[in-house]
């Protein structure tokens, strides 16, 4: 037997706006853009009130279904706020396909900018514009043609996020079929002064030279058994060796003589055990390049295992905000839904000038779902900024 239906969210299960209000001006520039009406034709959803809807929606644990945000829009309270009509299901179906997802990239961009630093000092100014980037799948419907992945029976979309380390907020994103190269996503988003930090899925020496023509650095994995031309060995130093350092050295060109010299500039090559052991009893080692001949191997080493952070946010990002979860079957519906739920966290970093965490989304939850006051929130915001926060 089907589950009973969930009852309407009802107006005293709401409240929060005051937190809603900073940001609704952030999409006043979306409301010249295409409108989604039901059939009927007599009445109109702007971009900018869906965006706010999508924002009630992740912060609004009693809203899980597009029918519960459509319901949501018969409150008085959300109309008033959000400055939209009661909208018809339709409506909101018809939304995901007319708006331009990449309309929502550039408010990232200027959220992930008033970010402040949340580390200061020696390592953080070595590796300042230090950003992770990671693709991640979200599974998809069968009938969702356009994510391509396995076979017709497995669909998903992935998607690909720049996120800044050492502000711990997501910085640019894009969303593809799963079936993409997650070499072009970077190429085709690569920005200056940036130090990429990438697994060895993206180790391409022709996407290690567009990277530098970019004007932006990379400290990245490559395979054990590259081939080198050696230049120089470079003597370890002590912190260099605490930090599991086994040899760094500055090569001529990657890859064997037979190969084109596709960077076109000499590069390092710096090996770290971890603490990983293998199935022999000895340390697992990466082999890392890097364009920095000037960074310190300890450095080097720390840029890589930053990399992680774009792991634990992906697992934010899907299992506290729920975008497993997918509310539209269209590539523009799922790329809105990921673009929001981007702008959601930034704005919980710029609330509270912290990394997110789950605690703090849940308080804001009970916020705006009327189990606490706004002096309770404020008492949990200030005792997370007197903490001490970093990446590590």
């Amino acid at each position: 037997m089907a589950p009973p239906p969930k009852p309407p969210v009802s107006e005293d299960q709401l409240q929060g706006f005051r937190y809603l209000d900073h940001f609704h001006s952030l999409f006043d520039r979306l409301r010249p853009c295409a409108t989604a009406s039901d059939k009927a034709g007599n009445r109109k959803l702007f971009f900018d009130q869906y965006a706010c809807l999508l924002l009630l929606y992740f912060f609004t644990p009693t809203l899980t279904s597009l029918r519960g945000l459509q319901q949501a829009t018969a409150l008085e309270k959300v109309r008033q706020r959000l400055g939209c009509q009661r909208t018809s299901l339709g409506s909101l179906g018809e939304a995901s396909h007319v708006f331009d997802p990449d309309l929502l990239r550039p408010i990232i961009a200027e959220l992930a900018a008033q970010a402040v630093p949340l580390v200061a000092g020696r390592e953080a100014e070595a590796l300042r514009g230090l950003t992770a980037v990671d693709g991640s799948v979200l599974p998809a419907l069968p009938k969702m043609a356009w994510a391509l992945w396995m076979d017709a029976e497995h669909r998903a979309a992935k998607v690909h996020v720049h996120f800044d380390v050492l502000k711990g907020v997501p910085a640019d994103a894009t969303l593809t079929p799963a079936a993409c190269s997650e070499l072009a996503q970077l190429q085709a988003t690569l920005q200056a002064d940036r130090l990429y930090v990438v697994d060895r899925g993206y180790a391409g020496y022709w996407l290690f030279a567009a990277i530098v023509e970019a004007g932006s650095s990379f400290v990245a994995r490559v395979k054990e058994g590259t081939a080198f031309r050696l230049a120089q060995e470079r003597p370890l130093t002590e912190p260099a060796r605490a930090a599991g350092v086994l040899r760094d050295v500055v090569v001529a060109k990657l890859g064997s003589d037979h190969h084109k010299d596709e960077v076109g500039r000499p590069l390092r090559l710096v090996w770290v055990a971890t603490d990983q052991v293998q199935s022999d009893g000895t340390p697992e080692v990466l082999l890392l390049c890097t364009d920095r001949l000037e960074l310190a191997a300890e450095l080097v080493a720390l840029a890589y295992r930053y990399r992680w952070w774009v792991e634990l946010f992906f697992r934010w990002l899907k299992c506290v905000l729920g975008c497993r979860h997918l509310l539209s079957t269209s590539a523009a519906g799922v790329t809105i839904q990921v673009y929001m739920a981007l702008i959601a966290s930034l704005l919980i970093s710029l609330w509270t000038n912290h990394r997110p965490n789950k605690r703090t989304f849940e308080m804001l939850c009970f916020y705006f779902s009327g189990w606490a006051s706004i002096e309770e929130l404020q008492t949990h915001i200030q005792k997370l900024q007197e903490q001490p926060s970093d990446t590590g």
